[in-house]
């Protein structure tokens, strides 16, 4: 008796595709709350320490101390994981499925966003990495300080430390690469497939990834020029 296996359908193509959705519409909206959360640095420090600590204290009494924060962060880290992963094997099928290829073969065009996808990745991955422990754990912070969330930021992108503003930047803007592909792959998905459709899908994506990476550097910039201090 033969015993056949069925694939789990999450791990069909269709599953991967609605993995990768499901998790990029959670980073998508944590990033623009993250980011409206940054621009209250411009209403001063006592405005963003306050914002800062209501974030800490979200939950209380149901939850202790800053479980809200780590529960957040946990099912971030569930996203980013599922994300990759999901990715990364409709990446390898699709390698797998394309015929042999010839010394000759013409190259295949692709914007400059998708070709950038996996490098990408690995800036953004590693970014995030440094800001942890950067403005999360304050290990890589000149000040360090949780009590004090405005000195942390304006300390992290003074005009000494340039090269962090460097980092941030290249980053962001690799996020930006990152967002503008995915959001025109979603909505070509959704039916945006004729040249009409395409054009606008295009705009619209580009539109919400200089939004979202102007939104992100406009923090630093403000810092580093003494807008913010």
């Amino acid at each position: 008796m033969v015993v056949t296996r069925t694939r789990s359908p999450i791990r069909s193509n269709v599953g991967l595709k609605a993995v990768m959705a499901v998790s990029g519409i959670v980073l998508v909206l944590f990033l623009i709350a993250h980011m409206l959360g940054n621009l209250k640095v411009f209403a001063g420090a006592a405005s963003f320490d306050g914002y800062a600590h209501w974030l800490r204290d979200i939950g209380k009494p149901a939850l202790p101390g800053v479980w809200f924060l780590w529960i957040l962060r946990a099912g971030l880290v569930v996203a980013v994981v599922a994300h990759i992963w999901a990715a990364t094997v409709l990446a390898l099928r699709a390698r797998a499925a394309r015929p042999v290829q010839y010394a000759h073969r013409k190259k295949i065009q692709g914007s400059y966003a998708a070709r950038t996808m996996r490098w990408g990745g690995v800036i953004i991955l590693l970014f995030v990495i440094y800001h942890l422990l950067d403005l999360t754990t304050g290990h890589l912070n000149p000040v360090g300080d949780p009590t004090r969330p405005f000195a942390n930021v304006v300390a992290d992108f003074a005009p000494e430390r340039w090269y962090v503003t460097l980092f941030y930047t290249v980053a962001v803007v690799a996020l930006g690469f990152h967002l503008r592909h995915g959001m025109f792959s979603a909505l070509r998905s959704l039916g945006q497939q004729t040249p009409g459709g395409e054009r606008r899908a295009r705009a619209v994506a580009l539109g919400f990834a200089v939004v979202i990476c102007a939104g992100f550097l406009v923090v630093p910039f403000a810092v580093l020029t003494g807008l913010v201090s």
